[in-house]
């Protein structure tokens, strides 16, 4: 009997042991911190590819649509001023504090809780609505080809692929996203190359020249077109900020951040401002086959261009880099859509679960609801796919707006708590230029754009549907913020009482400027803009 008994012990003890061992896994999986993999490459092209996504080749068309030429210019050149002054911003706070939550956290510590909820979910609401978009806008190009399957098909094909390609892990993502975003930068640049062969007449039957900006004019819709086309430049313009995301997983964000951050204004200015340049002397914005609210099915701008010339197989090539481009946009929306909600989760703001991570460090749940929830995209089945497409870009550019608002506002708020803690700006690795000016600037410029973007809705006759489209984010971000400030009780940060400190990785900070290559031949130069 006695051993009997102190077998059972023995057991009993076994099970005990191994009750406290899946406990002790249990909290690990929702306190184990993601791997810092990334490295300075990869940062430069998740960087570059933040910005060329399938937005820049399909969503650019209805922008052409319904501005015009001249006013696409116009949009898409403010906006990128903005974009620029905000990834200054938040290039000095990741560099010196890279943490996977980002600006969501910043605004806990530097502003108030209530402010990091209502951003949090905001964020991620933006993420979730763009990777709706890759499914749409997938399913829109694929149709190019054949209509074979129909469009349900596709985005469950894709809803799959892309699920599957997140959970292989960081370094995975990192390595797709560098090849995918140096497919886009070199295909942009042949298109450009093409594009002033077409408009001298090289290639093509005519030589287009600017005829386009006479006939049928430079504008569609003058200031109106201009006003209906910043929210759209605004979701194009969104991923910019992914930099401040990745710093939280990489080796050494003190170098790959400044160095991506300084390389922005020349992405824009090329990336984009260049295909808007491109586009609007190539096709007339009357085109019937650019993407409209009527319309169920869309051809690239990129992709008539070259028809209209005669590259039938270049046109076809395009549409294949369209599909490159939204893998790489759908990939980079699950990764921020899931580091959000993970941060979130984790800090109490979202439900505990999401905050789950696997051995190899991929927050498995929190991609699988960012993904669930994103299949709203099955809406554009049984509508009008240009309707579908038009309202999910309105509802994830007013929230493009919200956060790059915030961010300048956090940026702010770190600035006053430094000189109230009596830390010096120049122990900074990266200073953002033209600070306080250019912080201010975008700030107001950012309040402006969240109520002047749908002002048409005002318009004779009284649009109910754009109304409630454009403006039905503000009231839900300020119930979400009071709401959470009643709750909690939180408080406004204190500049004396501001956390400057946590996560800071002062061992990789360089002891002299910001360690960089100084190479600054012409080839260099020129590398560092393409590919980092």
């Amino acid at each position: 009997m006695g051993t009997d008994k102190e077998a059972e012990v023995a057991i009993g003890g076994d099970r005990d042991s191994d009750s406290i061992e899946a406990l002790a896994a249990s909290a690990e999986a929702y306190s184990a911190p993601l791997h810092r993999k990334l490295k300075s490459r990869h940062i430069q092209m998740i960087a570059i590819g933040g910005i060329i996504g399938p937005g820049l080749f399909v969503g650019s068309s209805n922008a052409l649509h319904i501005a015009g030429p001249a006013g696409i210019l116009i949009s898409f050149s403010l906006v990128g001023i903005i974009v620029f002054f905000v990834m200054q911003s938040l290039g000095e706070l990741a560099t010196l504090i890279p943490v996977t939550g980002s600006f969501t956290e910043y605004a806990s510590r530097f502003v108030d809780d209530s402010l990091s909820f209502a951003l949090g979910w905001a964020y991620w609401y933006l993420w979730v609505t763009v990777l709706a978009n890759e499914y749409n806008a997938i399913s829109l190009v694929i149709m190019y080809w054949t209509e074979v399957v129909p469009q349900w098909g596709w985005i469950l094909i894709f809803w799959v692929f892309f699920m599957a390609l997140s959970l292989a892990g960081i370094l995975v993502y990192g390595e797709i996203e560098f090849w995918l975003s140096l497919i886009k930068v070199i295909s942009i640049t042949i298109f450009f190359i093409v594009g002033i062969f077409i408009s001298a007449g090289v290639i093509g039957p005519q030589k287009i020249g600017f005829k386009y900006w006479d006939d049928p004019g430079a504008f569609a819709d003058s200031i109106n077109g201009v006003a209906n086309t910043f929210v759209i430049a605004g979701t194009l313009y969104a991923g910019t900020e992914m930099v401040g995301i990745t710093a939280g997983e990489a080796d050494n964000p003190a170098k790959a951040v400044p160095r991506a951050i300084r390389q922005v204004f020349w992405r824009i200015l090329i990336f984009y401002v260049g295909t808007m340049f491109f586009i609007g002397i190539l096709i007339p914005y009357d085109d019937s086959r650019l993407l409209s609210k009527e319309s169920k099915t869309a051809q690239s701008p990129f992709t008539i261009a070259l028809s209209d010339a005669g590259l039938g197989a270049g046109a076809s090539l395009i549409n294949a880099v369209i599909v490159v481009a939204v893998i790489s946009a759908g990939n980079s929306s699950m990764y921020v859509s899931s580091r959000t909600i993970l941060f979130m989760a984790r800090n109490g703001k979202a439900p505990r679960f999401l905050g789950r991570v696997n051995k190899a460090g991929v927050p498995w749940v929190a991609l699988l609801f960012s993904n669930l929830i994103a299949c709203i995209a099955f809406l554009s089945v049984s509508k009008a796919a240009g309707a579908v497409y038009n309202a999910l870009i309105t509802l994830s550019g007013v929230a493009t707006f919200i956060v790059w608002g915030t961010i300048e506002l956090v940026h702010i708020r770190f600035r006053n708590g430094l000189e109230a803690q009596g830390q010096s700006v120049d122990d900074l690795a990266f200073k953002a230029m033209w600070y306080p000016y250019g912080t201010y600037a975008a700030l107001a410029a950012n309040i402006f754009l969240i109520f002047f973007q749908g002002y048409t809705a005002f318009l004779n006759p009284f649009s109910a549907t754009s109304f409630v489209i454009s403006y039905i984010l503000l009231p839900v971000f300020v119930i979400l913020l009071l709401g959470y400030k009643f709750w909690k009780k939180t408080k406004w940060v204190k500049l004396e009482e501001m956390d400057i400190w946590t996560g800071r990785r002062d061992d990789l900070m360089p002891a002299h400027g910001d360690g960089l290559s100084k190479k600054n031949g012409v080839f260099h130069r020129v590398k560092r803009v393409a590919v980092g």
